[in-house]
Formats: structure tokens, sequence, C-alpha cells
């Protein structure tokens, strides 16, 4: 069992739900992201998504897109990221999810870059430009190192897909809430509980709702229909404008407990 595997199922037990917390590596630096994580472990995130900044990053919006782009201004690589994570893994085993684009892990070469993440201690990988049909050339190799294929499912994916999908996916499901780019549009409550509804009578994986989310409210809401939450763009934009303030580490760990207490169950 992964450790994604097992967090989910942990907090089953408990009655809890995830917080998922994205991240874009480097952004301000590799050695900032790197404490933000340990930070964030310590209060609580339950799963980090590490974004590996892309050039042409577009399922992003302008948050991520920016920081990004700072960061591959800052000369970041995909294997100093995957050297952080190794970093990480040494006094860490919050669960990691590499999110990103495919470009990079092809000019790494597919197997390659799954020995080299599984080594450097990733769990799972979020490829969002490479749908099932085309994803079998990276996971032969990803599904032998045991890396969980994660796959999004977005408002207008039919039954029939989502069947497919989930048929080849592991770790959880990824629900986009709205249609669009990141950190862009408020999520509907009404349309996720609906949508997570279907999803969950053709697959028992978990199922994390993800995009538009930025409040503890909004994260309480969405919690309540299904196995987690996602948050990115707030996160990204926290770190921005914090960067380089003594209290950035204070601030972004405090918004994530505020998250985790909204979503815990009332005891």
């Amino acid at each position: 069992m992964s450790r994604i595997e097992e967090k989910f199922r942990r907090l089953k037990e408990q009655g809890s739900k995830a917080l998922v917390a994205y991240l874009t590596a480097g952004d301000p630096s590799l050695e900032a992201t790197k404490e933000i994580i340990l930070r964030l472990d310590r209060v609580g995130v339950d799963i980090v998504e590490i974004g590996v900044p892309f050039s042409d990053p577009t399922a992003d919006g302008p948050i991520i897109q920016a920081a990004s782009h700072r960061a591959l201004e800052r000369g970041e690589t995909f294997e100093a990221i995957l050297d952080m994570i190794e970093e990480i893994r040494a006094v860490s085993e919050i669960p990691i999810v590499l999110f990103g684009y495919y470009n990079p892990i092809l000019s790494y070469g597919n197997e390659s870059f799954a020995m080299r993440a599984r080594a450097a201690g990733v769990d799972g990988i979020l490829v969002v430009d490479l749908p099932p049909e085309e994803s079998d050339e990276l996971r032969r190799y990803t599904d032998r190192a045991g890396i969980d294929f994660i796959s999004l499912i977005a408002p207008t994916t039919t039954d029939e897909r989502i069947k497919k999908i989930s048929r080849d996916a592991g770790g959880f499901l990824y629900y986009i809430s709205v249609t669009g780019v990141t950190g862009t549009t408020k999520p509907r409550i009404a349309d996720i509980k609906r949508d997570v509804k279907r999803i969950r009578a053709i697959t028992t994986l978990p199922v994390a709702v993800g995009f538009g989310i930025s409040t503890p409210e909004q994260a309480r809401r969405i919690a309540l229909h299904a196995d987690g939450v996602v948050i990115g763009s707030a996160f990204v934009r926290l770190i921005e404008e914090n960067s380089g303030e003594e209290v950035l580490m204070d601030i972004v760990s405090g918004y994530a407990r505020s998250i985790k207490d909204a979503i815990e169950p009332a005891l």
C-alpha cells in the first residue's frame, strides 16, 4: 500500500478528510519550498503536490503561471527538485505527488524519471496533459516503480469515461470543481455534491476536490461531500505576497492549519 493509499485509509477510519496542498517548486527558492513542506507536514497537511515549473503551463491560472516562471528564471531544474524531495523524504513521511506536464518527464526519459522519482521518494504523479489513452509509455515504468498515477476528472467527464479513468488510476481521483484554469472561478457546492456522488457510484477511489478553493468555509462545505480538498493558488499567492518576509513560514503554516481545522470532524 502506497503512502497515499495509507493516508486516505487512516483518514477514513478517523472520519477525517484530507488537506492536499499544492506548491510551485522553487518559488521563492527550493530551500524555501522544502522548509514550507516540512512546516505544512507539522501542522497537519496530509498530502503535498509539488508543481514542476514549466514554460507553458496551460492548465494553470495566472498566479501559478507567474510562480512557475519565477522558478524557471531562478534556474530551477527537474533534477534539483528531485534532490529536494529526497532531502524531505529523509526526515518526513508526508505523501508527495509530483504535479506537472509531460514535456519535462519526456525530456528526462520515462524510465529514468520513474527510477529517479521512486528513489527520491515520490509517491504519485499527476501529469496534466497526458490523457489515459496516451499514458502507457510512461506508466509501464511508473507502475513498475510503485508510483500512483493520479487522474483528473472534470465536470464534463461522462460516466463512461469516469469508468475508464478510474479503472487505471491510483492514489485518488482529482475532481476539478470548475471548468477553466486554476484559481480563477469559485466552485459551486451543489455541482460538487452531484458530481462526487456520481463518481462514487462508479469507483471506490478517494475523491479530492480542487480548483477555486481558498477559504476555510469553502473547504469545510466541500469536504462534507468529498474525501479531501486541494488548495493551490491560495498557497502560491500567500507565498508570493510574503516572499522574503521572516513571517513567511508562520503565515503559510497558519493558513494551512485554519483549513485543516475547518475540515476536521466536530468532536
